[in-house]
């Protein structure tokens, strides 16, 4: 890995804790647990990028990624007796897909004033990054609830 390579990284890294904690601050959450949801956000995009750099595709990546913040929420809710939900909501944001969101919207937007195979063309663009965006943020939601619905015990009723 090239110094050049691992500065990208890094700032990769330090801008999606910054992210999180933005949107954590957004959120409301109090101030002694922002740390806590810009290491979920931070390390969460380092492990879906990680992945990514390894050929995974974005998708299945992205499950993993929002695993480990789901995993992470947990473990922060139990050490800081609060929700779950505080930290993986703001860590889960920088791994939202903006840029299929945004490729999907050009597309339908360039459809409205297109005719003939180019209006197709801009169709199949515009279907395929939305469905991406759609199944990336399915796998963000499957990943966040997916350790709660693993490790949290529920009392009994009796």
């Amino acid at each position: 890995m090239s110094t050049e390579t691992l500065w990208v990284f890094l700032q990769d890294v330090i801008l999606s804790g910054v992210v999180a904690a933005g949107f954590a601050i957004l959120f409301n959450v109090p101030p002694r647990l922002l740390f806590a949801c810009a290491l979920g956000g931070a390390v969460g995009r380092v492990v879906r990028d990680l992945l990514m750099g390894g050929g995974m595709n974005i998708e299945p990546a992205t499950l993993i990624g929002s695993l480990v913040i789901g995993i992470m929420g947990e473990y922060f809710a139990h050490r800081y007796k609060t929700l779950a939900l505080i930290f993986t909501v703001s860590a889960a944001i920088p791994m939202v897909p903006g840029v299929f969101a945004y490729r999907g919207m050009l597309g339908l937007i360039r459809l409205s004033n297109a005719t003939g195979e180019t209006g197709l063309m801009y169709l199949t663009e515009a279907a395929i990054n939305l469905t991406k965006t759609g199944i990336i943020l399915g796998t963000i939601s499957v990943g966040i609830a997916m350790p709660v619905l693993l490790f949290r015990r529920t009392k009994p009723l009796v």
